[in-house]
């Protein structure tokens, strides 16, 4: 069977080879963004799983919409980080301690060490973003730190495209203002560039700016 359309999401709860092939197509996504927000291979294991656990759960309430699937499932990515931050403040460490949750391949967590080694400075870029006020934070990380287009952060936020863009621009000049405060004009453009370069090539300059 084909990968599930963009806009029909739903078929991964009723059909197993539409989940199988859902999964194949976005599993590298998920995993980026989850490397880009923890530096431990296991728990970026475990929190790529329950993303796609998550989908599967709310997949009959995909109803479509700006961005397809794609910006459907970074909501769902969203729900789950926020969630296990909530969770981590309460119970620690008890989550990877959970039995049958923990990969041991030796393969498997090669690979998830060298994703976080890939996201490390994405991972900075993050931190900074995350001493942002939350509106603007999180449209920031979105179209910055996970290559979202405005369209698609706006849809993952549930609000319109034009408030996004405001909020994204005032987010930049935010951050570079708390960055040039910390290590001077010049490094803070040089510590943002990477980043910002890598994760908005794909979006339009109409979108961006």
């Amino acid at each position: 069977m084909a990968p599930p359309d963009h806009h029909d999401v739903r078929a991964i709860a009723r059909d197993r080879a539409a989940l199988e092939a859902f999964y194949r197509e976005h599993f590298d996504t998920v995993l980026a963004f989850v490397a880009r927000r923890v530096d431990d291979p296991h728990s970026a294991a475990d929190l790529t799983s329950d993303v796609f656990v998550a989908a599967l759960g709310s997949a009959h309430t995909y109803r479509g919409g700006p961005g397809g699937g794609r910006a459907w499932l970074f909501g769902v990515a969203r729900n789950v980080m926020a969630s296990d931050r909530h969770r981590a403040a309460r119970e620690a460490d008890a989550r990877r301690r959970a039995a049958g949750r923990r990969l041991t391949d030796p393969d498997d967590i090669q690979r998830l060490e060298e994703r976080l080694d890939a996201e490390q400075q994405a991972r900075k870029a993050y931190r900074a973003i995350r001493t942002l006020p939350d509106a603007d934070r999180a449209v920031l990380e979105l179209v910055v730190v996970d290559g979202l287009s405005v369209s698609e952060a706006a849809r993952v936020l549930d609000v319109g495209t034009v408030a996004a863009r405001v909020r994204l621009h005032r987010a930049r000049r935010r951050l570079v203002r708390r960055l040039a405060a910390h290590d001077g004009p010049g490094n803070a453009q040089d510590r943002l560039h990477p980043v910002t370069q890598a994760r908005t090539d794909s979006t339009s300059h109409a979108e961006v700016h």
